[in-house]
């Protein structure tokens, strides 16, 4: 109750909200705004006429992402609908703003019609330079990301699937290493055959995992080639064997992979796991197992949650804004599989690297240190930014996507360098207070 009262009074102290627009150009004469607006505004507006690309170069669009929902499926709280759902795509404007320096318009949209959400996300192109999908329920956010990934030149990115499947995928590669495991060998098993499950299980065949050693578990159980009317996203995972249960998949499994519900998983289904089992448990904000009792059960066990107060969040935060800072960037059309994986790969690389003292400083008593209890980045690593978006930028490149190439790789990674110490500075000295 205590962090309720918090809340409300954080959101609703002073400017209500979280986020406001300001301009970025001097506007404290007549002369500025005989430059912002008329006369002297028709002069841009005349090169966009004659070359829409002009609008990366003479408006904000080049910085500007829609986060976007209908409210059909946010957080944990499910189908609140779109005015209950401002409140965390404003939070996601801010993680974008801090993170990465990208600016944002949250929109809420009050259409549940997935074919009508798509024209009027379609509608809004001209606006932004892309597009970050939120909270939308499955399976319409299938049909909705395609439809737009296929009709739309600017990046279209649903967090909800892709970033909760980028940063497991860093946590695996570390993880596979740690526990000395092949993945062209290991047994997954997912918990949860939703958006985010099965963007995992897809990203982590990109990897190199069998098809056939993917287990997805529903709350009918496991996917089976028996089970009829199954939608066809999930019946691409089924099995060719007997009905079964969570408890008998987990029999031999070298993975788990939890997005669905808190507490499915007993201390006796991580016995039953092989030795050095990786657990994924990211039900939020209570995991499918309990940290503690998961770590006491199995001492060889590699574990990510995704809370904040325990070892190796799976925190979207480590994705979504570098992401679409490297897209942006290079006026990217879209976000590929090549692109996630540049991300995804980037994080793997940098929780590997020793660990600055200012980060250290920011997660006291916590060991940062390459090992199964730290196998992915913390949020405040100022050098995600100038790590992920340049991998991201140089894949999108080198795959065709981007209409604007990079040419001094470097000198991109050391204006990157300089706008994430400026902003972590301020981060770290507001937390100190």
């Amino acid at each position: 109750m205590e962090l309720r009262k918090k809340a409300l009074a954080y959101h609703a102290s002073g400017r209500k909200g979280k986020i406001e627009v300001v301009p970025t150009k001097p506007c404290g004469s007549q002369d500025d705004l005989s430059l912002a607006y008329s006369p002297g505004v028709a002069a841009p507006c005349m090169e966009i006429a004659s070359n829409v690309s002009e609008s990366y170069h003479y408006t904000a669009r080049s910085n500007l992402v829609g986060v976007i929902t209908n409210g059909t499926a946010v957080l944990g709280l499910g189908n609140i609908g779109p005015y209950a759902a401002k409140p965390v795509m404003e939070g996601k404007g801010v993680l974008f703003k801090i993170f990465a320096d990208i600016d944002v318009f949250d929109i809420e949209i009050n259409e549940p019609d997935p074919k009508k959400f798509v024209e009027i996300v379609r509608s809004l192109e001209p606006t932004f330079g892309g597009i970050n999908l939120e909270d939308i329920k499955a399976p319409d956010c299938f049909y909705i990301e395609e439809e737009l990934r296929r009709s739309m030149h600017i990046p279209i990115f649903h967090d909800d699937q892709h970033g909760t499947a980028i940063i497991s995928t860093a946590a695996l590669i570390n993880a596979l290493e740690l526990a000395n495991k092949n993945i062209k060998q290991a047994k997954v098993v997912f918990s949860g055959a939703g958006a985010a499950g099965i963007a995992c299980a897809k990203m982590f065949m990109e990897l190199g995992l069998p098809k056939e050693n993917v287990f997805m578990v529903d709350r009918l159980g496991l996917i089976t080639t028996k089970r009829e009317n199954c939608e066809a996203r999930r019946s691409f995972f089924a099995q060719n064997c007997e009905d079964q249960g969570l408890e008998e998949a987990m029999r031999g499994a070298d993975v788990f992979v939890g997005v669905s519900s808190k507490d499915l998983v007993s201390p006796e289904m991580i016995k039953n796991m092989n030795k050095n089992p990786i657990v994924m448990a990211m039900a939020n904000p209570d995991p499918e197992i309990a940290y503690e009792l998961a770590t006491e059960t199995r001492k060889d066990i590699i574990m990510a949650t995704g809370r904040s107060d325990y070892p190796n969040q799976v925190n979207n935060v480590l994705g979504f804004p570098y992401i679409m800072r490297g897209t942006l960037d290079t006026h990217s059309i879209k976000i590929n599989e090549a692109m996630k994986m540049a991300a995804a790969k980037s994080l793997a690389a940098l929780a590997r690297e020793p660990v600055p003292n200012e980060v250290k400083k920011a997660y006291p008593g916590q060991l940062l240190e390459y090992g199964p209890l730290y196998i992915i980045p913390k949020p405040f690593d100022s050098r995600i930014l100038y790590t992920e978006a340049p991998a991201v930028a140089k894949a999108a490149m080198e795959s065709g996507v981007a209409l604007h190439a990079i040419h001094n790789m470097d000198g991109y990674v050391s204006a990157l360098k300089e706008k994430s110490e400026k902003s972590f500075e301020k981060l770290l000295a507001a937390s100190a207070k």
